[in-house]
């Protein structure tokens, strides 16, 4: 296998400062301000000689880097900067397994020849992502899924770094810790400590006790250690799901609130997955109370992609739940799709079609002006109230 992985490099700051040059070189933390809860989404470079990581409290990165640039995330920006690197990608193979926004493995070894080689595909990938988005990238290639992931991280940012087979691999991470093998998070690197195991010579020395440990998750391990990766590069599947949530700065107990941030929600995601061709099957409702209790509601039913059906499937199950101060409501769509149902009734394929029509005529006016550029009345009344905070 030819397996190449694409990292954006601090995706999200990096749009922030290509949209306003000022940022450059200064500390950037995307999140929540200082004096909200919340954490760190993602940082400059620069924030992170200070210490400021991803998934870290904004507390405590204000307490680090009390300097730094707060900002709140762009979502739609980023959605759009990721749909133009994702095209890039998908110019070289139509084997791509999207990661997240901003990362994702590319199976070329059917049609690295086309272009000129894997090498020379990497690097065409990271000039039209600085020409064509504005943006940076750190390409790896390997053999398997774990070398090329090592591989983009040897040399970020907006780097190039090849592992040509096992041999090389073991070599590169031989006295690195644990953590650096592709799976081994927190704790599983605490359970190997437990038995002496803290870097991956230690595991090539000591195979049978990570194994007799572990057992099968073991085995894998020391497997992968060993440069043995048969993984292979996943395509879209509908066992996947896309989800967008919205954390309070301060527990809600208006449920007509709520419907306002639930009807922005669907939008969002009712443009995201018309944005790829999907369908969903099921729609599920998130909420987390004040005391951090979490619970989930779900209905499925046909196949739908309109924000309106998203909206009145959650507000519905909305009103079911226990009525107490709510900290966090979301959205995820699950049971995704590239087929929609066929409708049963000749009212409901014409009502689809109507919906599909005017959603459709939105969704081009947003592509060519942007998100904001169109909104309905219910969503004009929703925003504004969401801005005003109730």
């Amino acid at each position: 296998m030819i397996i190449i992985h694409v990292d954006m490099d601090a995706f999200f700051a990096a749009v922030e400062i290509r949209d306003n040059p000022d940022l450059a070189g200064k500390p950037l933390i995307i999140g929540a301000l200082p004096s909200e809860r919340g954490v760190v989404s993602t940082c400059s470079y620069e924030a992170r000689q200070f210490g400021v990581r991803s998934a870290m409290s904004i507390k405590e990165a204000y307490r680090l880097c009390p300097h730094g640039i707060y900002m709140h995330p762009s979502s739609y920006k980023y959605r759009d900067a990721s749909r133009l690197v994702h095209k890039i990608w998908n110019d070289y193979t139509d084997l791509c397994e999207y990661i997240s926004l901003d990362e994702g493995f590319l199976d070329v070894t059917g049609s690295a020849h086309l272009f000129g080689g894997a090498k020379a595909i990497a690097y065409e990938i990271k000039r039209r992502s600085k020409e064509e988005v504005g943006l940076t990238c750190s390409v790896g290639i390997g053999y398997s899924i774990m070398s090329a992931k090592l591989a983009s991280e040897e040399k970020k940012p907006d780097g190039f770094f090849e592992i040509p087979g096992p041999e090389d691999l073991k070599k590169l991470i031989i006295d690195r810790n644990v953590r650096t093998i592709y799976g081994i998070g927190a704790k599983t690197a605490e359970q190997l400590r437990q038995i002496g195991i803290t870097t991956v010579r230690h595991i090539y020395d000591n195979p049978q006790r990570v194994i007799a440990f572990l057992g099968n998750h073991g085995k894998h391990i020391v497997d992968l250690a060993n440069g043995l990766d048969d993984r292979k590069v996943t395509l879209y599947s509908e066992s996947k799901s896309i989800g967008n949530e919205h954390t309070f700065q301060q527990d809600i107990t208006d449920f007509d609130y709520l419907k306002d941030v639930l009807l922005l929600i669907a939008r969002k995601l009712s443009f995201d997955i018309r944005l790829k061709g999907l369908y969903c099957r099921t729609i599920t409702l998130k909420v987390t109370y004040a005391n951090m209790k979490s619970i989930t509601r779900s209905k499925s039913g046909e196949t739908t992609d309109q924000a309106m059906h998203f909206f009145e499937v959650t507000s519905a199950l909305l009103d079911k739940i226990e009525k107490r101060p709510i900290r966090l409501v979301g959205i995820s769509l699950s049971g995704l799709t590239t087929s929609p149902d066929l409708q049963i009734s000749l009212f409901d394929t014409r009502k689809s079609d109507s919906q599909n029509k005017l959603t459709d005529a939105m969704m081009q006016l947003q592509l060519k002006h942007g998100r904001g550029i169109v909104k309905t009345a219910n969503e004009l009344r929703a925003e504004n109230r969401v801005k005003e905070g109730g």
